[in-house]
This record gives structure tokens, C-alpha cells and sequence, in this order.
């Protein structure tokens, strides 16, 4: 233990020195070597010991994953590396690379400021290497490049020296296209990825060897060694002579930006506030005597010290006892408890921790993943968290027995909290609650553990896909009237431009923002001006205007208008699932003058069913999740692997064909995806790999919809015969 005290004494020495910190994410697609590499990192930094690197997986400290050899939960780790003579703080998070948990890698992105992107140097870029390219630089995370693997070209593909720079020269140009088609700007203001420069490295994670060109100069490890040895199979000469940590840890630290310098630049991305406020000058300097302005980024579950609140401080400094508010919960002021960092499970307290730092923290018992934790009782809120995949899947699950019935209820609380990519919910006619997640996987790991680490019996049922309500044309102006037929609402509907919600769910567009902001970006991608300028409120990627002029009483009611709208959209009239890409105009109003008359029992129906009547109006149809899936076959599988594909009502889009594989890529439904592991498994002889990441929402085909929404109002419990507008509107 005494290594690791040393370590803790080190690591809170450096602490208040930002120009000595180094906040890093590792990201990578599955299966690219991400544990394997933080592994070795930590033994080369001295925090376990070398001859267990790669196999402990000391970062992924749950049972669970130890056993199926996967990440599941992003872990934080700090460790210390000298460069240069001096020490330096390396904040690091280990992410996961299965798409079931992307959610993970988003909140991740939102705590460091550099990421190191790692590709299997034979498999190369996949999807989810792009999915996360894509959060980091949406983020304003500096990425650097680690080609994993490098031994595999040699004794699998038996590759010459040659042939074996070329290949690590398509990889990295295949990343700097990405980057370049993805943020130009950036690409042109030196993020391009350069071998010469140092901001990539080659090697082995599993052998714990690695090189790169300015090490080289250092080590005189050239490329002409590494061929021979890996030829050789002498992978401890490369190891000795150019250990991983070293070579990784010198280019983190060189090419990566400390907090001073990134939050500068991240600050304005991820915070629309006033910059001369107190807060806004303290963030971009990374000022620890500013005021507390930290973004919770995960939340977990310590039994012996309740909620641990994880998160990235960008200014002031935390001290046990300092009362914060959580911007958006109500104004109660929440004591800090313990204040420390991670050491992979393990969480250390510290006396105080300044800006600049990913903290861990207990005591914000009123925060959620993406809360703003600050001690201003009136702070603008950092930018909500986007998160690229919706829930597609749904298990309802139940108590083995009723005296469970009241823990369950707060388990589910509790993983709702820590994964907010989980939607829990209560359907009220069968009882069951409701898990919804992003794939079978990530159902699979939370009621698994939900069994496990929180000891109640559960009951699930299989899988089913969450699909979306949608209109497919104009309807209006529908009449809402009040049950006491003294208030009356008049709303037009129309479906989303498909650029408008493109906006929305990137977060180019929120109610967060300035007035004039919203109105100018909509106004450019081709809303009406009139109506970007009355935009009333935006949910998921629906949208109320309100285009009425000098309604007397308007004002006072329009927070129950909305709260109408709002319940509509939790269950379209077709299926009773959620709506999604509507507009709406609230056109002319007529209000009863006498506050009573116009209270929530009145105002809420009226709009309720005016929302429900227009939507069966304007076309209801439903939509359903697809999901883009790429299949690499060697090339006498590939009818096998297509077959696969399109007798899924899938569509294959390109083909690609390198040496002797073939790479398909191709788009299929969720709900015909059941099974396909097994499936593409024994059609090809267990030989493809494959992927897959969510591509969306679409119309289901008019031939079928009948069918699934007869299935979808059976399964909930209600009525076969389908609503009319009338019987909202009656």
C-alpha cells in the first residue's frame, strides 16, 4: 500500500497547479485494446504492478465486466508522470466502447480536455470510432491517435516493413479525414494528426510496447526494430527499450492541453452565459478563487457513502462543508460531504480540491448527471448533455415478491440517476415499471445488476422496441374546448422541418439560449421569422409558437397551455407512445375572464385533447428505431452476410472490399434485429465481425403499420378500436 500513499501524495501536490494537469479520456470502438492500454499506463505510473497489467483490468472494477471482458461503466483514475524533468497530473477516464453505452463516452467528453483515439491497427477505423471522434470534437476535446495492435500486422498478416507503414499511414489518414470532414476549423488550427509531430504513437497494449517519432530520437527505437522483434516475437526487448506509458504519457502531456489553455476555448462551447460575469471570467481562467462552478458528469452508488457525484470542476475550489446549489433542482443548498479523486474503485478524500480537476464528491443529494453544481444561488447552467443514441429497447420488470415492491421503486431511482440514458417508467394500467435502454446489452447489464449489487428479485420480460408517434401532414386550426365550454384554444399543426430538428437534437438550438440566438439560427436554417421569434418551448424535438397577438389572461395561463402540449406528447393517440418532430401554432385564444374558470382542470384538457384530435388529424403514423450495421466477412461470406442484412426488411448501402474481406455496410430495423448475433454467427461460420450504431428514427411501412399498432395497443392494455378526432374533441 505504501506505493499507492506515495502515489496520493504526489497526486494532491499537483493538484492546484493547472499547468501540471492533464484531463484525458481514452475512446475507442470495441474491442480496440482501451482497458488493456489504461492497464498499463497505471503500472508504468507505478499504481499496480507490472507482471498483472493487461490481465487485472484494474479499470473495470465491476464483476460484470471482469467476466464478459468488456467496459461497461466509464472509471476515473489520476496518476503522476514525469516529463521533461518535471511532474505532471494525468486525469484519466476509461470509456467504453460498446454502442450500448455511448451514453457513458458523452459524459466522459464533457469532463477532459484531450482524448487519445485508439484503432486497431488491422481492423481500423469502425462506426463507433466515429461516434466518438464525433462527441469529442462536439465537445472541443482534443484528440491524439494510438494505433493499437501494431504486432498483429506482422505475425497475423505477415505484412513486410513496407507494407506495414503503409497501412499505418491509411490509418491516420482515415482519422484526419474524419476529423477534417467533421470540424474543418479545428482540422486547419493544427488538430490534424501528424506522425512527425508527435501526436501519434504506435504499439501493443497487451505487450506494453509503443513508439513514436520523437521517442524515437530519444530511444533509438527505430521502425526497422519494431518489424524485427514483433518477427521475432521479442516483444519484452520492445517493452524495456520503449515501455507504452512512457511513450503515450510524453505525448499526452506534450500535445494535450492543460485546463488553462482548453477552457478557454471549451468554455464557450459547452456555456452560453455572460462572460463578464464573476463566473464567466473565473471559468476561462481556471480561477480557484472564483466562484464553484462544476458539471456533474456521473453519478454512482457507494454503500457506505451514498451518492457519489463525479464531475468537472472548471472554477473555484471544493472544501468539505462548502454549501452548493444545483442549478435547475429547487434552491436548496446542498453541504458538501467528502470531496476526493478516484484511483480507479478506490476514491481518495482530500482537504480541498481547486479548478481544473475532475472531482468525486458526496453530499449533492438533489443532483443528476448533467446538473450544474455551483455556490451562486443564480448561475446560467452549463449546455445540457446530447446524447447521440435514443432508447430503442423497453424490458418491464416486476418484484419476485410484493414486500420487495418498495425497494424496487427506489433501485429504479437510483439507476435512473446513474445512467441517464435509462428511461424508467410506471405504465399505469398493467402496474410493471418500465426500463428502457439502448440496446439488449445494456438491458441485459441493468437488470443483471439490479439482481446483483442491489439484492432484488426481479421478474423480466423479453425485450420489446420503443418506437415514436409522428405526423405526416398540415392539420388545423383544431378547437380545443375547456370542459366547462368557457375557454377555447385554436392550434395548427405541421410536421418538423427535417433541418430544424437536426438543430434540436444537436443542441444547436435550446430554450437555454438568448432569445435573439434561437430566433437568428432558425431563421437561417428556413423557419418563418415571425415564428423563430415566438418560439414558446421546444420538448424532445417537438416545438410550441405561439402566434397570437394581445390575448388578455394569456400570459398568466400559457404555463398550463404548455403543460397540455407536454402531456400530449407523452402518448400520441395511434399507440400511446411518445410524440416526436411536431410543430405547433397556438393561433387564437378565448379565456374565460374570471381566473377560476381558467384553472389547470379546464385549461390542460382543453389543449390535451386539441393536441391528440390534430395529430390523428395531420396523418398520425408511427416511426421505429433503425440502426446502421457494418459486417466485415472474409469475401466467400459475403452473400451469407448480406442475406443477413436484407431479410431483415434491411438495406445494404455499400460494399467495400480490402485484400481478401469484405466490409458491408447496411441499415436494418430494430425491431427485426432480435437474434442477429446468433444468426450472422452460424450463416458465416463464426467468422464476421460486426457493429452496429443507432441511426435513428423511421416511418414504418405503411403495408405493416395496421399490424404494429394493433400488437403495441394489445400489449398496453388498450382499446383495439383506434380513436377518432371526435372522440377528443366531443
Amino acid at each position: 500500500m505504501t506505493r499507492r500513499k506515495k502515489m496520493v501524495e504526489r497526486v494532491t501536490e499537483l493538484m492546484d497547479k493547472p499547468e501540471h494537469i492533464r484531463n484525458i479520456g481514452i475512446v475507442a470502438h470495441i474491442d480496440h485494446g482501451k482497458t488493456t492500454l489504461s492497464d498499463n499506463l497505471l503500472a508504468g505510473a507505478g499504481m499496480i504492478s507490472e507482471e498483472l497489467a493487461g490481465r487485472q483490468l484494474f479499470m473495470d472494477s465491476d464483476e460484470e465486466e471482469q467476466a464478459r471482458g468488456i467496459t461497461i461503466d466509464a472509471s476515473n483514475v489520476s496518476m503522476v508522470h514525469e516529463y521533461g524533468g518535471e511532474e505532471y497530473l494525468i486525469n484519466m477516464i476509461d470509456t467504453p466502447g460498446h454502442v450500448d453505452f455511448g451514453g457513458d463516452v458523452t459524459r466522459a467528453m464533457r469532463a477532459v480536455d484531450g482524448a487519445v483515439v485508439v484503432v486497431d491497427a488491422v481492423e481500423g477505423t469502425m462506426p463507433q470510432t466515429e461516434t466518438v471522434l464525433r462527441q469529442a470534437l462536439k465537445e472541443g476535446v482534443r484528440p491524439v491517435l494510438f494505433i493499437n495492435k501494431v504486432d498483429r500486422l506482422v505475425n497475423e498478416l505477415k505484412v513486410d516493413e513496407q507494407e506495414m507503414q503503409i497501412r499505418l499511414a491509411k490509418v491516420i489518414d482515415k482519422v484526419n479525414k474524419l476529423i477534417k470532414g467533421m470540424n474543418e476549423k479545428m482540422y486547419n488550427e493544427g488538430w490534424k494528426l501528424d506522425a512527425a509531430k508527435g501526436t501519434v504513437s504506435f504499439g501493443s497494449a497487451l505487450y506494453n510496447w509503443a513508439v513514436s517519432v520523437p521517442f524515437m530520437k530519444k530511444s533509438n527505437v527505430s521502425f526497422k526494430d519494431v518489424f524485427e522483434k514483433c518477427n521475432a516475437g521479442d516483444m519484452k526487448w520492445l517493452a524495456k527499450n520503449s515501455p507504452l506509458h512512457a511513450v503515450l504519457l510524453d505525448m499526452v502531456v506534450k500535445h494535450l492541453p492543460n485546463p488553462l489553455q482548453a477552457q478557454d476555448r471549451r468554455t464557450h462551447i459547452i456555456w452560453h452565459g455572460d462572460y463578464n460575469t464573476a463566473e464567466g471570467k473565473a471559468m476561462v481562467a481556471c480561477d480557484p478563487n472564483g466562484p464553484v462552478c462544476m458539471m456533474v458528469t456521473d453519478i454512482s452508488f457507494d454503500p457506505h457513502a451514498g451518492e457519489v457525484a463525479t464531475g468537472r470542476l472548471f472554477s473555484g475550489t471544493l472544501r468539505r462543508g462548502t454549501e452548493c446549489y444545483i442549478m435547475g433542482a429547487a434552491k436548496r443548498a446542498n453541504r458538501l460531504a467528502q470531496v476526493g479523486v478516484f484511483m480507479g474503485a478506490e476514491r481518495i478524500e482530500v482537504e480541498a480540491l481547486p479548478a481544473g480537476n475532475i472531482a468525486a464528491v458526496t453530499g449533492l443529494k438533489d443532483a443528476i448527471v448533467g446538473s450544474t453544481v455551483t455556490t451562486l444561488i443564480e448561475m446560467t447552467p452549463f449546455e445540457s448533455l446530447k446524447h447521440y443514441s435514443e432508447p430503442v429497447m423497453t424490458v418491464a420488470v416486476e418484484a419476485k415478491s410484493m414486500k420487495d415492491l418498495p425497494k424496487l421503486v427506489e433501485v429504479l431511482r437510483q439507476v435512473a440517476k446513474e445512467d441517464p440514458t435509462v428511461q424508467v417508467s410506471i405504465n399505469e394500467e398493467t402496474g410493471e415499471h418500465l426500463i428502457s435502454g439502448m440496446g439488449e446489452l445494456h438491458l441485459e447489464i441493468i437488470t443483471g445488476r439490479i439482481k446483483r449489487d442491489k439484492g432484488v428479485d426481479i421478474l423480466t420480460s423479453p425485450p420489446i422496441v420503443v418506437y415514436r408517434e409522428t405526423v405526416t401532414g398540415p392539420a388545423g386550426p383544431v378547437e380545443g374546448k375547456s370542459p366547462n365550454r368557457h375557454n377555447r384554444f385554436y392550434i395548427e399543426l405541421e410536421p418538423m422541418d427535417p433541418a430544424i430538428v437536426k438543430l434540436i437534437q444537436e443542441g444547436e438550438v435550446s430554450m437555454h439560449q438568448q432569445a435573439v440566438e434561437r430566433r437568428d439560427i432558425l431563421a437561417a436554417a428556413g423557419m418563418d421569422k415571425e415564428e423563430a421569434k415566438n418560439v414558446k418551448a421546444i420538448e424532445g424535438s417537438n416545438m410550441f409558437i405561439d402566434m397570437t397577438k394581445g390575448i388578455q389572461y394569456l400570459n398568466e395561463t400559457m404555463e398550463l397551455v404548455l403543460d397540455g402540449w407536454r402531456e400530449a406528447l407523452r402518448g400520441g393517440p395511434l399507440a400511446d407512445e411518445l410524440v416526436q418532430n411536431l410543430k405547433i401554432r397556438l393561433v387564437d385564444v378565448k379565456l374565460h375572464e374570471d381566473a377560476i374558470h381558467r384553472g389547470p382542470a379546464q385549461v390542460i384538457p382543453a389543449v390535451r385533447s386539441a393536441v391528440k384530435a390534430g395529430i390523428l388529424m395531420a396523418g398520425d403514423s408511427l416511426l421505429e428505431p433503425i440502426q446502421k450495421i457494418q459486417i466485415t466477412v472474409p469475401s466467400e461470406q459475403m452473400g451469407a452476410a448480406t442475406s443477413q442484412i436484407q431479410g431483415r426488411r434491411g438495406q445494404v448501402f455499400d460494399m467495400l472490399s480490402e485484400g481478401d474481406t469484405m466490409t458491408i455496410v447496411g441499415r436494418a430495423p430494430v425491431a427485426e434485429l432480435f437474434g442477429f448475433a446468433g444468426d450472422i454467427r452460424s450463416a458465416t461460420e463464426g467468422r464476421a465481425m460486426w457493429s452496429t450504431e443507432f441511426a435513428g428514427f423511421e416511418l414504418v411501412p405503411s403495408g405493416i403499420v395496421n399490424d404494429v399498432v394493433m400488437a403495441i395497443r394489445k400489449r398496453k392494455g388498450l382499446k383495439e378500436q383506434l380513436p377518432r378526432p371526435d372522440d377528443y374533441l366531443a
